[in-house]
């Protein structure tokens, strides 16, 4: 599966958005097409690869559903083109309210004067046929797919006001002087006009979080010589970067690409992609990240990672994909879409039919019949949702916090429960080598080069440990005299060193392979009491590979640091009424060692604590499932960092992943996960459930306002209480009050 993604203009209401998904639906290959009326885009889920052919069909489906398929470089365009010094996309919306305003001055100003008829009907004329041609267009479009959308119930009030007023006119008696209705067919095509010109305004706001991530990465890299292509430096397009390319990036510029630095110290400002306001020092051998910015410092820079495998660009991926789903309350608007256009036209003529056999006459049943045609446009149905959302995802990544899609938001306002992996998440992640003891008659140094040895080619943070205290130490590391060496998940390493078979793993696994700690027993109980993890090495006693005779050679204990913010971030989740989880595979005193530091209560949650000890990495999905079931209809977040925490983000109603911004196993987690935390501070997670809400709530709030604009607007308009004018006025103020009341999202900040 692949995707396409159209920009579409012409769209203006949820039913626009219903009959475009249908149409790209129908064309061949298409497995799923979501239309975003905020955006004016569509996503379209194709079998196999992307060609221009299928880019093609899917452009000319737009164009005959009667839309314009474009580039969002075009849309982008027409809004910054000007005529005179005004947006060129004003200038008919300015000649509408031109045109109408005399024939609606007079009324408001409360003059019995009105213009003579003729001079009306020139005025209001070109209003309707030229101006407002596009509802027409349109409205025909629609009913030639049997359908119906916003301007066709403009078009159809405003024809019948334009209509009815040129009848009077034309059979009237000689020198009377009839009351006109030119002014509301006028008024109603410049009001909806200057509504929709408003409303394109603020929408574009919705989008300012990704125009802002898209515009910081630089648009020219100072590239080194490398001695054999390149004899001298350049500056080329960042585009034509490539892996392993040496960059020189000045004092005060935006690094091009992810990277490793190679020469130079710098501070590195990460704030627009990771929220944290404060700058990162950088040395030789650390991570930067693309469109950071670079401080004081002229630094050289190998390149890592570019085009769409970088980090800003996978940041932005994930919002726009987040922006382009629909939430699961829409597919309710969805529905009420499909028949609301075809309900209202037979509302306005029940409503017509009844005035006229009321004896209300004709003028004045159709004008009731036209304020019902106009209050009744679904426009801010259309827009209630997927404004909300963009607003809210686009602040949430202004602060490091990627919202993957809408399912996650609706999830996100239900979770009572919180489950935190431990290390990475609530500690540093980064255990230190704080005892070797060794048995009698074993010299430790060999104990510790032997450990090494076996876990030099291992990533996992207690294997990093050992590594560094060895190093720390003067150990000479050969990694060449460990062979067969092979990873137990969960439980630790084993393999051969000079000749002896060798494990180093876990107290658990310790006790499968029957391994005793002999006199290390009393170390053993100490380093646990004290909260350490605890590790064994041990040695086969026979030359048999298949026995099972092991002899414990030492005992290893390794301690973590909770992070900084982690006590403070878990008495603010449960000072909202959150029920808190630590899942952790050290032993229980350990775990429970470390969850007494966090303020967790010892004990599993089924007993009134708050840590789950002993879990296995391949078991930690099967405890949040757990978690889940004992949530009495609440919903469960995981929280976590590492590769072996995807399955149970997965499992989680949301998962949240730390990623670190550094790639590794945390990209696996940030592609299980719903919702990605930029940085590794868990008072991160307590900001991201809480936009989720707010997001959700203001989706809420609109649909709430959309519904009650129509469900209150028609029986007023068609009990007469509301004249065409009017109706267009508050139907135009409908789609600028639910787009405005989303944009207040964008003053969200994390508490801090």
């Amino acid at each position: 599966m692949s995707h396409i993604d159209l920009n579409i203009g012409g769209m203006t209401c949820a039913s626009c958005v219903s009959r475009v998904e249908r149409v790209l639906k129908k064309q061949e290959g298409v497995k799923e097409a979501t239309v975003n009326l905020a955006t004016e885009s569509a996503r379209i889920t194709v079998e196999g690869a992307v060609t221009p052919i299928k880019i093609g069909l899917m452009k000319r489906a737009v164009r005959d559903a009667g839309y314009e398929p474009r580039s969002p470089e075009a849309a982008d365009a027409d809004l910054a083109e000007r005529w005179m010094g005004l947006p060129r996309d004003f200038v008919p919306v300015l000649a509408a309210l031109v045109l109408s305003a005399p024939l609606v001055l007079p009324m408001v100003m409360g003059m019995q004067w009105m213009l003579p008829a003729w001079m009306q009907f020139l005025l209001a004329t070109p209003v309707q046929f030229i101006i407002g041609w596009r509802f027409y267009k349109a409205g025909w479009s629609a009913v030639k797919a049997m359908t119906g959308n916003m301007e066709l119930l403009v078009a159809i009030g405003t024809t019948a006001g334009w209509a009815m007023s040129t009848w009077l006119w034309l059979s009237a008696e000689e020198g009377v002087m009839p009351h006109l209705y030119y002014e509301g067919s006028a008024v109603v095509i410049a009001l909806v006009m200057l509504g929709k010109w408003l409303e394109t305004r603020a929408r574009r706001q919705t989008t300012d979080a990704i125009r802002a991530l898209q515009s910081l990465r630089p648009e020219v890299a100072h590239l080194l010589p490398d001695g054999v292509r390149r004899t001298e430096a350049s500056d080329v397009p960042v585009d034509e970067l490539l892996a392993g390319d040496t960059i020189q990036v000045r004092a005060g510029e935006r690094f091009p690409a992810d990277g490793t630095l190679v020469s130079g110290s710098t501070q590195a400002d990460e704030s627009m992609l990771t929220g944290e306001s404060m700058p990162v020092d950088k040395a030789e051998g650390d991570v930067v990240t693309g469109g950071s910015l670079n401080g004081d410092g002229t630094v050289q820079v190998r390149v890592g990672a570019v085009g769409a495998q970088s980090v800003l660009a996978q940041i932005i991926e994930m919002v726009q994909d987040a922006q382009a789903k629909k939430a699961p309350v829409q597919r309710l608007v969805d529905k009420v879409a499909a028949v609301f256009v075809p309900a209202v036209l037979v509302v306005a003529l029940g409503t017509f039919i009844w005035w006229w056999t009321h004896d209300a006459g004709v003028e004045t049943s159709l004008l009731r019949m036209v304020s019902v045609l106009v209050i009744a446009c679904p426009c801010a149905l259309g827009l209630a949702t997927p404004a909300a959302i963009m607003a809210g995802t686009g602040v949430a990544a202004k602060h490091g916090i990627l919202i993957k899609d809408a399912q996650a938001l609706e999830n996100a306002w239900k979770v009572g429960t919180v489950a935190f992996d431990k290390t990475g998440t609530l500690t540093e992640g980064h255990p230190r080598l704080l005892v070797i003891e060794a048995t009698k008659g074993v010299d430790e140094e060999a104990v510790l080069k032997a450990a090494a040895a076996l876990q030099a080619q291992s990533s996992h943070p207690l294997a990093r440990a050992v590594l560094e205290a060895a190093q720390a130490k003067g150990v000479s590391v050969d990694a060449s005299q460990a062979l067969d060496v092979q990873s137990v998940p969960g439980r630790g390493t084993r393999g051969t060193v000079n000749g002896a078979n060798l494990v180093l793993g876990s107290l658990r696994w310790m006790e499968e392979l029957n391994v005793q700690p002999g006199a290390l027993a009393a170390v053993v109980q100490e380093q646990l009491a004290a909260g350490a993890t605890v590790s064994v090495l041990a040695t086969q006693t026979t030359k048999d590979k298949d026995a099972s005779a092991w002899a414990a050679l030492a005992v290893l204990a390794f301690g973590d640091e909770p992070k900084p913010t982690a006590l403070r971030a878990l008495r603010e989740l449960r000072s909202r009424g959150m029920k808190l989880v630590m899942v952790s595979g050290d032993n229980e005193a350990a775990a429970h060692g470390m969850g007494q530091r966090l303020g967790l209560k010892a004990g599993k949650p089924e007993e009134g604590g708050e840590v789950i000890a002993e879990v296995l990495p391949a078991d930690k999905a099967a405890v949040v499932r757990q978690l889940r079931q004992q949530a009495g209809g609440h919903g469960v977040a995981m929280v976590g960092d590492g590769v072996n925490d995807a399955p149970a983000l997965a499992a989680a109603d949301v998962g949240i992943a730390m990623s670190h911004v550094k790639g590794g196993g945390s990209d696996v987690a940030m592609h299980a996960a719903g919702i990605t935390l930029m940085r590794g501070d868990p008072a991160m997670v307590g900001a991201a459930l809480d936009i989720s809400r707010k997001t959700v709530a203001k989706i809420r709030q609109n649909l709430f306002w959309a519904f009650i604009y129509n469900a209150a607007g028609i029986p007023l308009a068609a009990m007469g209480y509301l004249s065409p004018v009017m109706a267009g006025a508050a139907m135009a103020l409908s789609s600028v009050s639910v787009v405005t009341n989303a944009l207040l999202l964008k003053w969200w900040k994390p508490k801090a």
